[in-house]
């Protein structure tokens, strides 16, 4: 068999085994993307329109590669479109209108995700330590998480068309604040869990995975009911640019995925020292367990902790505690120390791919803005330091053997460096990339 036969069979085999559903599927696809693009096409110019229709069959691969994802995608897009719909394009419908108001506006939606964020790990660790019913607990976590990033996405499209109800100037992708980066942050984290899940057949991971969603749910209502920071605003000029919808969406993939490897570390570190009997031996994993829980609470400052703020640190510190004292219990759930290495390497090198695109993209963004690739701005010094902290952590994988313990550290301290660059910057920091306040 020659090569042109092989490359024949092996194509003919792929679209062979695609099912009814896949092509419904992808049918489905390019109907709505059409639609989009026959409907909306007066608001983007040549750029967007590209991107648009690159998307769709990128979203058909992705969903013929993991099937799990063409439901959540058709309901999504079934869902959105009704809410749209629902608004009759005025925005007042989302206080009259029983299924906006309560279920599909932008806000409802994105609180249901934050609590069915919230029960999923409370699911995730009931399964965990219980001793019976363990799998059907872990199920429903399951369950609940991807019905939370359903709720996100739906919420993140109806805000982008709410956006446009309140003029065709204001309206854009709901990347631009920390309140929407937010939401990005959940709904994405918890997507590539689901993912290692699935292929490694495990939900002990969750348990662990789902605290620093949770984390970062916790800021998000934080941001929304104390600051109450989620009102949509009309975009600062530096940020008006088609180059904003493929930057933001690409970092936060590596956002989502640097801890998604931290917890994973966190998991393996737990797992390694189960049968350490001596308290002050874990001493180091009490004090990274609870900066892990409460991040958000080192960045606050100014008015101090304040009553939201304490609670969020008593539930985060008896976790950590629960962790630490059933943590016997909790190894025998966990999988192999080989597997938890896997996976923290596997979300590292998705991550550090997709972070790296995105700083080019940014580079390329800041010429067109500011009229230079690079200016050592402080955002963009940050990003060079995780870059570089991840890049260090492949190239010892890679090429010198890297594993185990030090990895794992390394990963948490990955995680401390991104936050930095992420929160910290923002906060402590002043330069052109700062648009977000807390």
């Amino acid at each position: 068999m020659n090569t042109k036969t092989l490359t024949l069979t092996l194509n003919e085999g792929y679209f062979v085994r695609r099912t009814w559903f896949d092509w419904f599927f992808a049918l489905a696809a390019l109907a709505g993307g059409g639609y989009a693009l026959l409907r909306y096409s007066g608001y983007m110019d040549v750029y967007e329109k590209a991107i648009l229709i690159c998307s769709i069959p990128a979203a058909i691969w992705i969903g013929w590669f993991w099937k799990n994802l063409r439901i959540l995608m058709l309901a999504v897009a079934s869902i959105s479109v009704m809410a749209v719909v629902s608004y009759g394009g005025s925005l007042e419908r989302a206080e009259t209108a029983f299924w906006l108001k309560y279920f599909f506006s932008s806000q409802s939606a994105i609180l249901w995700m934050s609590l069915l964020f919230f029960m999923s790990t409370a699911f995730y660790w009931i399964g965990m330590l219980a001793g019976s019913g363990r799998d059907g607990m872990q199920r429903v976590g399951t369950g609940l998480t991807w019905a939370a990033i359903g709720m996100g996405l739906i919420g993140s499209f109806v805000r982008w068309y709410e956006s446009y109800l309140m003029g065709p100037d204001i309206g854009h992708i709901p990347v631009s604040n920390l309140y929407e980066v937010f939401v990005l942050f959940c709904w994405l984290t918890a997507a590539f869990y689901l993912y290692f899940e699935d292929q490694y057949e495990t939900r002990a991971m969750g348990a662990f995975v789902m605290l620093v969603v949770s984390a970062a749910v916790g800021f998000l209502l934080w941001y929304t009911l104390v600051r109450e920071q989620h009102e949509i605003q009309p975009l600062v000029p530096a940020l008006q640019s088609w180059w904003m919808k493929v930057h933001v969406p690409a970092n936060f993939v590596g956002y989502g995925t640097f801890a998604l490897s931290a917890m994973v570390a966190f998991a393996y570190l737990v797992k390694q020292r189960a049968a350490e009997a001596r308290w002050y031996k874990l001493a180091p994993l009490w004090l990274l367990g609870v900066a892990l829980c409460f991040e958000p609470v080192v960045f606050r400052r100014g008015d101090g902790v304040g009553g939201y703020w304490a609670i969020y640190f008593g539930v985060s510190a008896l976790v950590v505690a629960g962790i630490l004292m059933g943590r016997q219990r909790i190894a025998r759930q966990l999988p192999s120390l080989e597997v938890l290495e896997d996976v923290m390497y596997k979300s590292i090198a998705v991550g550090f791919a997709f972070f790296t695109v995105a700083t080019v993209l940014g580079a390329l963004w800041a010429a067109e803005a500011w009229g230079g690739y690079w200016s050592w701005d402080p955002k963009e010094t940050w990003a060079l330091i995780v870059w570089l902290n991840y890049a260090a952590w492949l190239h010892m994988r890679l090429l010198k053997g890297l594993r185990g313990t030090v990895a794992a550290w390394w990963a948490l301290v990955g995680l401390a460096v991104t936050s930095f660059a992420f929160l910290g910057v923002n906060m402590f920091l002043s330069g052109l990339h700062s648009y977000g306040s807390l």
